[in-house]
């Protein structure tokens, strides 16, 4: 099979040493982990890239020429469907790819595979977006605005969605029961980064939330996850 990627113009700045293998364009942010933590769970070959923010690597047009939206995570698989590469950009949609790629971690009965896809979407639309605005005002430029009704109504709404979470684990271990899947693999690292990096649990009162603590205990103690978090290595 023939692994020539230099059409890519995105090769010219991060050149491939493993052709054959799946290339990942991230950094180790909530979304970035998403796409690291489910190649690590598949065990997909794959080669990572690091695009640094620091120097703007998001915005250079060898990486939008991939990335039409300058956002990590991206891949190229250079097995990609009909054996042609495939480029793809957004965070989820590489998550239902790599699981039908492989037919891992996405139920295979079409009931349990849209239900997995409702929680996909929920962390896209809601956890994602507004778990990242509160962390703006609580941790970032925002934390200096005089006026917290911006931080305030983040707050809420992330601890509205937080209560939704916890009520569907309620005897569940996973969001889809018994099963681990990229449901799972989208909302936890978010969930993670809100309680630490953002530093927000005690603003969201996460202590009350215990299904969904357990849960997140329960993902960050899978080996596939703790070797994903620090993936790409920073610089």
């Amino acid at each position: 099979m023939n692994h020539d990627l230099s059409s890519f113009p995105i090769t010219r700045k991060w050149p491939a040493q493993h052709p054959e293998r799946l290339q990942l364009y991230s950094l180790p942010t909530p979304n970035g982990v998403k796409v690291s933590i489910m190649l690590e769970e598949v065990g997909l070959p794959y080669e990572p890239h690091l695009v640094s923010f620091e120097r703007n690597e998001q915005l250079s047009p060898e990486f939008i020429s991939l990335s039409a939206n300058n956002k990590i995570p991206a891949i190229l698989d250079p097995n990609g469907p009909d054996g042609r590469p495939l480029a793809l950009f957004e965070s989820g949609a590489i998550l239902i790819y790599l699981a039908e790629k492989t037919g891992q971690l996405l139920p295979q009965d079409p009931a349990g595979r849209y239900q997995a896809l409702q929680w996909l979407m929920f962390q896209m639309g809601g956890a994602g977006p507004m778990f990242g605005q509160l962390g703006f005002f609580h941790k970032f430029a925002g934390k200096d605005y005089e006026d917290k009704r911006p931080r305030d109504r983040y707050v809420a709404e992330s601890r509205r969605l937080l209560g939704v979470m916890d009520r569907h684990l309620e005897g569940k271990d996973w969001m889809m029961g018994q099963e681990y899947s990229i449901a799972d693999i989208a909302l936890f690292p978010w969930v993670r980064n809100l309680i630490g990096f953002y530093d927000a649990g005690e603003l969201v009162q996460f202590k009350d939330f215990d299904n969904v603590a357990r849960v997140l205990q329960a993902f960050v103690n899978r080996p596939a996850v703790q070797r994903g978090l620090n993936i790409p290595a920073r610089d």
